[in-house]
């Protein structure tokens, strides 16, 4: 009884996985028959079913794009990095969407911080680990040759490489930090309307003096903080976000989507 207890439960987790697994196939299947709606459809299924992966959001995002929703598309893409810095497929593909419609990645920061945040995001915290523990025990190896090698010229390669190892090992675990953090904060997000009017207060502009500028989809920003207003006996919540150099205002939790 036990035993056939356990081949039922067996089969159902099996079929179960088949049928999640199917849901990819269905959708891939119907994005080649250029029925993008049914593998939109699909795909946030298997999402839902499968849980998510680089792979699954880069497709979705692929989706979106055909569907012609550039900020849902670019929302997806970086999605997939987050997950994966490492998929060249979809850092292309949002490239290519951001270049098309003429957007920048710029949030706020330097020119310099956004820049070296980007070269940073391209490896996983896990990654950045593996290079931090590696250049750490050349450190040890090169300190031990210093130590107790006679020979002039590898001491001082003792030493020198030693020391550069040293600083390899402090900026890796930075960058692993700084790459964990990003991964948890969720602080970014996209635009997913066609255009959005940023306000100076969190709450429908009445005028023109109450708005501050306007971003089109697809553009990112970064979320400084949040607040939720009852409007008509209904709950409103806007986001204090950055947009770009000097330009920060707030935004309706309705246009944008976190990353």
């Amino acid at each position: 009884m036990k035993r056939n207890i356990f081949i039922l439960c067996a089969l159902v987790v099996f079929a179960a996985t088949g049928f999640a697994q199917s849901l990819t196939e269905q959708a891939a299947e119907a994005y080649n028959k250029d029925d993008f709606n049914k593998a939109l459809e699909l795909y946030l299924q298997a999402a839902q079913q499968e849980g998510t992966s680089s792979e699954l959001f880069y497709n979705i995002g692929n989706t979106y794009y055909k569907l012609d929703k550039r900020g849902e598309a670019i929302l997806y893409y970086e999605r997939a990095l987050l997950l994966d810095p490492s998929n060249s497929d979809a850092r292309n593909n949002l490239d290519y969407v951001r270049s098309k419609a003429n957007l920048t990645t710029d949030v706020g920061a330097t020119y310099w911080k956004d820049s070296i945040d980007n070269m940073v995001s391209t490896l996983t915290s896990s990654a950045w680990g593996v290079i931090a523990v590696a250049s750490f025990l050349l450190v040890i190896v090169l300190l031990v040759v210093y130590i107790f090698v006679d020979a002039v010229i590898l001491r001082k390669i003792g030493f020198f490489g030693g020391g550069i190892m040293l600083i390899v090992t402090i900026i890796a675990n930075i960058c692993a930090f700084h790459v964990k953090a990003k991964v948890e904060t969720h602080n970014q997000a996209i635009v997913v309307v066609p255009s959005a009017t940023l306000s100076t207060s969190p709450r429908q502009p009445k005028d023109k003096s109450e708005e501050a500028f306007m971003l089109s989809e697809g553009a990112k920003v970064a979320v400084v903080d949040s607040v939720t207003n009852s409007v008509s006996g209904n709950s409103e919540k806007w986001y204090d976000v950055r947009a770009g150099e000097n330009n920060r205002a707030w935004i309706n939790a309705e246009a944008i989507e976190i990353i």
